[in-house]
């Protein structure tokens, strides 16, 4: 999977939170983090593999999942997800006029939205891998919780309940959108 947006949405926190959970489970796993040299608003990507087997490259020209957090992200990389694969987009910074791929699934979520309601607007990642996890089943929604752990630092602990209940609302939101879809 692909992870795409801009510095300071968490893109990195949420790419090492999938490892660890993926760790959890006893699956094996690459993660390849890439940033701008800016802090906050530049580039913030990463790409996770996680697989039963040998984990080969951690570049990948084709993701099977892409998620993207805004629209740079979405003009840049939603051409790259493989025929058959899914983009998980937030709405709530994507304009989804104009794009269309009759060869993948888009998932459209207001990620911000979703990150306010239920907590905080800093949690869009954390919305993002919830929906991840919701739609793939490719690490649980216990080990994200058990992950996160060893992910924040001990001073942010207090904000894990906060965080899994973020990760639960991402989740449902996917399965909502999808019963929606099927409709």
């Amino acid at each position: 999977m692909f992870m795409s947006g801009f510095g300071g949405q968490g893109v990195l926190l949420a790419g090492t939170l999938l490892s660890l959970a993926a760790i959890i489970e006893g699956k094996n796993v690459s993660f390849l983090p890439s940033y701008g040299v800016e802090k906050r608003g530049g580039a913030a990507n990463c790409t996770v593999v996680i697989a039963d087997g040998d984990v080969g490259s951690p570049v990948i020209g084709n993701p099977s999942v892409g998620v993207i957090l805004n629209q740079l992200s979405m003009d840049k990389y939603a051409g790259k997800i493989k025929p058959g694969g899914i983009c998980i987009v937030n709405s709530s910074l994507v304009d989804l006029q104009g794009f269309s791929r009759e060869d993948i699934e888009v998932i459209s979520l207001p990620m911000n939205a979703i990150a306010m309601e239920i907590g905080d607007p800093r949690m869009v990642n954390m919305v993002a891998v919830g929906a991840y996890a919701g739609r793939t089943g490719v690490v649980s929604l216990s080990a994200l919780a058990e992950a996160l752990k060893d992910c924040l630092p001990e001073r942010n602990h207090k904000f894990i309940p906060a965080n899994v209940r973020v990760l639960e609302a991402g989740a449902a939101e996917v399965l909502k959108y999808r019963e929606l879809a099927a409709s």
